[in-house]
C-alpha cells in the first residue's frame, strides 16, 4: 500500500487513517493548476444557497438539481417491486453520482475561496464564515442520519 492510500485503523472501528489530508477537491476529481482549481463535470459547482443563521439546514443543491434526485430517486423506489437488484444498483449509482455532485460544490465554493487569495484579493471574514457555516450544516446532516 502506498503513502497516498487510505487504510483502515487499528485504533477505533470503522475509522480510516489516511497518510495526507483529503479535501473536497480530491474528491470531486479536480485538478491543482497553479494555485487555482478548475473544476470538472456537470453544473458547474454553483452553491445552491447561502447559509442561514446558525444551526440552520442549508440547501445542499439548487432546487431544480434537487427536484431531478428525487424524481430519479422516486423512479429507483418504484422499480424495486418488479427488479430489486437492478433499483439497488441503480440507488448505489444515484448515492454516488449525488456524492460526487456535493464533492464538486464544496471545491467549486473552495476554489471561488482559494481563487480571491491567489489574486491577493481580501477574502472578508463573512465569506469565509459563510462557508465555515455550510461545512458545519453538511458535516452535522453527515453525522446525524
Amino acid at each position: 500500500m502506498n503513502d497516498d492510500q487510505t487504510r483502515p485503523s487499528d485504533a477505533t472501528p470503522g475509522t480510516v487513517e489516511t497518510s495526507k489530508e483529503v479535501s473536497t477537491a480530491d474528491l470531486a476529481g479536480v485538478k491543482h493548476q497553479g494555485g487555482s482549481q478548475s473544476a470538472r463535470g456537470n453544473g458547474g459547482g454553483e452553491v445552491a444557497a447561502e447559509p442561514s443563521e446558525a444551526g440552520a439546514r442549508t440547501p445542499l443543491f439548487a432546487g431544480d438539481e434537487a427536484k431531478g434526485f428525487r424524481g430519479r430517486w422516486d423512479d429507483v423506489q418504484a422499480g424495486f417491486v418488479d427488479e430489486p437488484r437492478t433499483a439497488v444498483r441503480e440507488a448505489d449509482s444515484l448515492v454516488a453520482e449525488a456524492m460526487t455532485r456535493l464533492a464538486d460544490i464544496f471545491a467549486s465554493e473552495r476554489s471561488r475561496l482559494e481563487a480571491a487569495w491567489d489574486r491577493g484579493d481580501d477574502v472578508s471574514t463573512e465569506d469565509l464564515r459563510l462557508a465555515l457555516q455550510r461545512y458545519r450544516s453538511f458535516f452535522g446532516r453527515l453525522l446525524s442520519v
